[in-house]
């Protein structure tokens, strides 16, 4: 099974517009990023790489590092000072190893194994787009059922955790803002527009933000997944497709996937928390794990600076008030056995399998310390067949979607969940990916309730409001009488859903 949350091919049906029908490595102190001149360049023909270089957070240290990147034959891309995080760029395949014997240097390592001007996307599972018949129907339905969206009798999700009730008692403050870490947001979708937030988006592939007007853009139609993601967090009760879990709150867009190849880079995803901590966000939403590495594993130097470098860029965030949540992955694995099996690392080259430890070999950002991982559930409240879990490391579950053994009483009668798309469509998706917006969402009302809430609480509130689930006596979806997943724990904690499903009416009361 595919472990993508995030890179999916573009399914080619009918299409509807709205026109055509309605902790533990150590972090220094906080960052900001100050972009440090281009250095000697490798040669222009040499194939480059990206790295990072994280060392002690004292001016003169940096100011050191940045001289031994230049005469190493590199080139500084990026400073993020108060961090002490440093993206380079080189030719040398040596180049890690010098960086790490350099005084003040904690860790060095390449952010990829192809060279920067790689290319060739992946393609794993579809969004099925709503034709115009569907959307026909599902309108009728929706107004015989009173909903204040034409689409919404297909949101069956937004019913499962109460959202649709929720709104109608707070729908949110727009003094929260979260910010989706994807492949950019079409910001022109009505029903996006009313609550996109500019200010707070951009733009951070490679390393350094870019706040043009449009850069949080996604590049063409394929790069869907992250408008989908803002429609199900943020998606406006405007008379207009569909409704979002919190539609009263604002939603940015922090674009990091390589316009190449659509991956997730390190050093984008270290610029895209700053960025979000910078700019006054108070929730990110992180549907991906960053590339080329399912797993990071901390014995491997470069695979250890990727964790060091991502993790101190979100512990700044934490520390600047943003709560960040993130799924769990779309491979049915459990994050709390003793070993797994990983067969796509690293996915910018060609994959080696290897067998991993799951508790030195992290999946980031979805393991680091502070982030709310969270599970998919389909409508009957069940695991979805392809979610990961794991006992300890699932904190929350939420409505992610089930097509083959989950299927709703809907018009559609699709079990998975309906959002925006760009060029002001909607489509189906499922994945853990679809599973934490909605409980972003959730968190977003919480802290639309709760101003003054720290990080930490509420991590603590969205647990406390969410309906406990015990573990099923056997999980087996498909009836072959074999259990697909094994999970551990009580009725208040275990590894399918956590704490529980997120609950939006409770959150709001």
């Amino acid at each position: 099974m595919p472990h993508s949350r995030r890179r999916l091919a573009l399914a080619v049906p009918v299409v509807l517009s709205l026109t055509a029908s309605l902790g533990f490595l150590p972090a220094a102190a906080s960052a900001a990023p100050a972009a440090a001149p281009v250095a000697r360049a490798a040669a222009a023909d040499a194939p480059r790489l990206a790295y990072v270089v994280n060392t002690r957070t004292d001016h003169r240290t940096i100011a050191s590092v940045k001289r031994a990147v230049v005469a190493a034959g590199g080139s500084v891309v990026a400073v993020y000072d108060r961090i002490g995080v440093l993206v380079a760029h080189s030719a040398d395949p040596g180049f890690a190893a010098r960086m790490r014997a350099v005084r003040g240097v904690r860790s060095a390592g390449a952010t990829r194994t192809a060279p920067l001007t790689a290319a060739g996307a992946t393609a794993e599972g579809a969004a099925e787009i709503l034709t115009r018949e569907q959307a026909a129907e599902t309108a009728r339905a929706s107004a015989a059922a009173g909903a204040s969206e034409p689409l919404e009798a297909d949101q069956w999700d937004l019913r499962a955790i109460g959202a649709d009730r929720a709104a109608a008692v707070d729908p949110g403050s727009r003094k929260v803002t979260v910010a989706v870490i994807d492949t950019g947001v079409d910001d022109t979708h009505p029903d996006l527009a009313p609550n996109f937030s500019a200010s707070q988006s951009a733009n951070c592939v490679g390393g350094r933000p870019d706040t043009s007007e449009g850069a949080w853009r996604p590049y063409t139609a394929a790069d869907y997944h992250g408008t989908h993601v803002a429609g199900e967090i943020a998606a406006a009760r405007n008379g207009v497709g569909v409704a979002g879990v919190a539609p009263g709150v604002r939603v940015s867009s922090i674009k990091v996937s390589d316009p190449d190849n659509g991956l997730f880079y390190p050093e984008s995803v270290v610029c895209a928390f700053v960025f979000a901590a910078d700019h006054g966000v108070e929730i990110t939403n992180n549907s991906y794990y960053v590339d080329p590495w399912l797993y990071n594993c901390l014995d491997d130097p470069d695979q250890r600076a990727i964790v060091d470098a991502v993790n101190r860029a979100q512990l700044y965030a934490q520390r600047k008030g943003t709560l960040h949540l993130a799924s769990a992955g779309n491979s049915n694995q459990d994050l709390a056995a003793d070993a797994l099996v990983d067969e796509s690392s690293p996915d910018d080259s060609t994959p080696v399998p290897r067998t991993v430890d799951p508790h030195e070999c992290l999946d980031v950002p979805t393991q680091l310390p502070g982030v709310v991982t969270v599970s998919a559930t389909g409508v009957n409240d069940a695991k979805s067949y392809y979610s990961t879990y794991g006992a300890g490391v699932i904190d929350v579950a939420a409505p992610g979607g089930d097509r083959l053994y989950q299927i709703p009483d809907t018009p559609s009668k699709d079990g998975r969940i309906l959002s925006t798309m760009p060029n002001n469509q909607y489509a189906f998706l499922q994945g853990t990916s679809m599973a934490s917006p909605h409980a972003a969402g959730v968190a977003a009302l919480l802290k639309s309730t709760h101003p003054s809430a720290s990080p930490a609480r509420l991590q603590a509130l969205l647990k406390a409001q969410a309906t406990d689930h015990a573990c099923p006596a056997s999980y087996d979806p498909d009836g072959d009488g074999t259990p697909n997943a094994v999970c551990e724990g009580g009725a208040r904690a275990n590894g399918f859903y956590g704490s529980g499903i997120v609950d939006a009416l409770r959150a709001v009361k």
